[in-house]
Parts: C-alpha cells; structure tokens; sequence
C-alpha cells in the first residue's frame, strides 16, 4: 500500500505534534499561518521573560528535524472540498493554493486574547507583537489581570515574580480561580501568589461592553456587574477566555452549537471519510483536553490504522485540567497531577534534563540550535 497523504490544517501545539508523528508513515503537508510555531502555552513567562519564552515555544519549522520530509505551506486556510478531498488557502502574497490529501488533521485551534491570533503573519510580525506587549507591562506602575483560567494566574504570577515593585491585582468572578483544575492546585497556587505579593480579587466579574476588544492590552478603568467599585489600572490584562474556533473555513456541518469540530471519540469527524481533528479546536469533552494530553500519538495511530482496516482507539479525556500552571520559574517547574497535588522539578534537572531531552529530543524528536524566528 502506497504511503497516504496527510494534510495537517493548523501547525500550533497539537498539528506540529501530530505532524511529527506521522512524517515516517505518510507524506505530511502542513499549512500555517504562521512561519513557525507559535505556541499559545505559558503566556506568564511570553509576557515576562519573551527571550526566555522563544527558545521553546517560538521555533520555526525547520528547526524540528523530524519535519526534514514535510512540506509546510505558510497560507491561511480558506475553504474545504470534502468531496474533492482538498483544502483551500491563500499564501502571503495572496495566490491561492490547493491541497488534496487522503486524510485530513483539523488543527486549527482557537483565537484567545492577543496571544493566540489566527491570521497570517510574518516572523517580524510576531516578533513585535511579543515585544510590544512585554514593553506595555514593563511600563506600567500597576496591571490587572481579569480572569480565573490558567492563563490568568500565570500572567499574574509571573509579573509579579519579574517586577515585584509593580501593583498586581487579580480579578477573577467565583470563589476561586482554576476552577477546571482540582481545589488543591488553587489552594496552593493562592499561597503562592499571595507571598508574591499578588492581591486577590475573587466575585468580581468584569462587564465586557458589546464591541469592546478583549484582544487588547488596555488602560484605565474596569467596571464589575458584581456590584464593586471600579478598578483602575496602568495596563490591564483581558484573559476572560472568550475563546473562539478558528473554524470559518469549514462546513457548517461539521461544527457544533458553538462552532468547534465535533469528533467521534476516535477522534473522527463524523460523515467526512478521512477527517479527524484534535487540538483545542475539536470538541472531544467540555474541557477540549486532546490539546493538553498528547493525543498525537493515539491520532497519528487511527489515522494510519483507518486507512490499513485495522480498528480505531479512543481518547478518553481526563476529568479535570493538570500539568504546569504557571510554567518554569528560578526553582524549577511545579507540575500538579489531575488529584490536584503538586510536584517541583528543581532548576537543574528542568535545564539539563527535561527541556533537552525529555522535550527538545523525546516529545520533538530533536531540534536544531541557532535558528530563531525570521
């Protein structure tokens, strides 16, 4: 049997780790809108520390040597030909490009607050994106963070951790934050923010006017539909999770309720022979954790495995949200299991043994030097 065509739609997290598996197996191409991974992981430490952040987490494709036989196309994808089986896209200079492939990734992800954008860039593009908001929060005596997901605690972590002259209040509307996580995880996180100097805020649920851009940092006030006194703030940090599918380009047909790809738990999309997806954008489980868990690899296996007869597997999501909250800092990486209780990797072993091998050479199969972005 000749070796399959496999269009990945989308290069973030999940696409390039999908990508990566299959390149031995099939003929990969990989479309991007972007010149290289931008990874929408640890915004704490991509606000803070952006040089620090690049090195794992800004990496352009040609740096991953696993992906020495795909082809990836920098294009933004405008159309799917289900029958024809190929997808539509338009490259930078604004020629058009069609892709045919004998499975389809749908990896596409979603658009979050200024850190997760879907459209076309180029590496200078997002090299000042990264350093304009970095130079916003430098600048600013006092920031809010508005939100209680894991992107909010780790912004407000780490600017905390990296300038701790500044004022950092965080906002969040229940009792506690991280709710998707187990109570342990907040209950020790809350400790540790508190001795960063970190004030607390919790029932305070912001009021979003209609038209108003949570895909910016701003400045100034901030009104509670929770009744409170207006907040003020030199930069305030919009991390409310209106999260939103980068699903346009698709059939309507194919999405659910709220716009993400529904999935069978094989992970296929249902009435599109050869189409799976994965990633924050495929609506696995109310939690979309095929993202966060590696299902990669169970998904490079049910693709191959559809196309050979072989019986398909199924993700089996976990029940609540685990891993690293608020990312590496100067003692090591805390990681806390899905029971909510906590590990510390030390400083040492993160730098000589779990970033280069476990990660760079393990999970990535290797990745050059010396190649940044652009």
């Amino acid at each position: 049997m000749s070796r399959p065509t496999v269009v990945v739609a989308g290069l973030g997290d999940s696409g390039l780790l999908t990508a990566l598996r299959l390149a031995r197996s099939a003929d990969v191409v990989g479309i991007s809108a972007k010149p290289g991974l931008v990874s929408g992981q640890e915004l704490g430490v991509r606000l803070t520390r952006p040089a620090e952040w690049a090195r794992d987490y800004l990496v352009p494709f040609d740096r991953y040597r696993a992906l020495d036989g795909v082809r990836t196309v920098q294009a933004e994808l405008t159309g799917l030909d289900a029958t024809g089986r190929a997808v539509h896209a338009r490259r930078p200079d604004g020629t058009m490009v069609t892709e045919p492939y004998d499975a389809l990734v749908i990896s596409t992800g979603v658009s979050n607050g200024f850190w997760r954008r879907p459209g076309l860039q180029s590496a200078a593009q997002v090299h000042a994106d990264i350093a304009a908001a970095h130079q916003r929060l430098a600048a600013a005596a006092s920031v809010a963070v508005i939100g209680g997901g894991a992107a909010a605690v780790s912004a407000a972590a780490n600017v905390a951790a990296r300038w701790p002259d500044k004022d950092v209040h965080l906002y969040f509307p229940h009792d506690r934050a991280l709710r998707e996580h187990h109570p342990r995880v907040w209950d020790h996180l809350q400790r540790r923010l508190i001795r960063l100097g970190v004030r607390l805020h919790p029932g305070h649920r912001a009021v979003v006017p209609d038209g108003f851009d949570c895909d910016a940092i701003t400045a100034g006030e901030v009104r509670w539909s929770t009744g409170q006194l207006p907040a003020h703030a030199d930069a305030v940090l919009w991390t409310v999770g209106r999260v939103r599918p980068n699903t346009g380009w698709l059939p309507a047909d194919m999405l659910d309720a709220d716009g993400f790809v529904a999935v069978t738990p094989d992970l296929r999309v249902p009435g599109y022979p050869g189409v799976f997806a994965i990633g924050d954008v495929a609506a696995t489980d109310p939690l979309r954790s095929s993202a966060r868990n590696r299902a990669d690899g169970l998904l490079a296996r049910n693709i191959l495995a559809e196309r050979s007869g072989r019986a398909l597997r199924d993700y089996r999501p976990p029940r609540r949200r685990w891993g690293s909250v608020i990312g590496i800092q100067d003692d090591g990486v805390e990681v806390f299991a899905p029971n909510g209780r906590p590990f510390r990797i030390p400083a040492w072993p993160v730098r000589r043994i779990l970033l280069p091998w476990i990660v760079r050479r393990g999970i990535y199969r290797g990745i050059r030097t010396n190649q940044p972005l652009g």
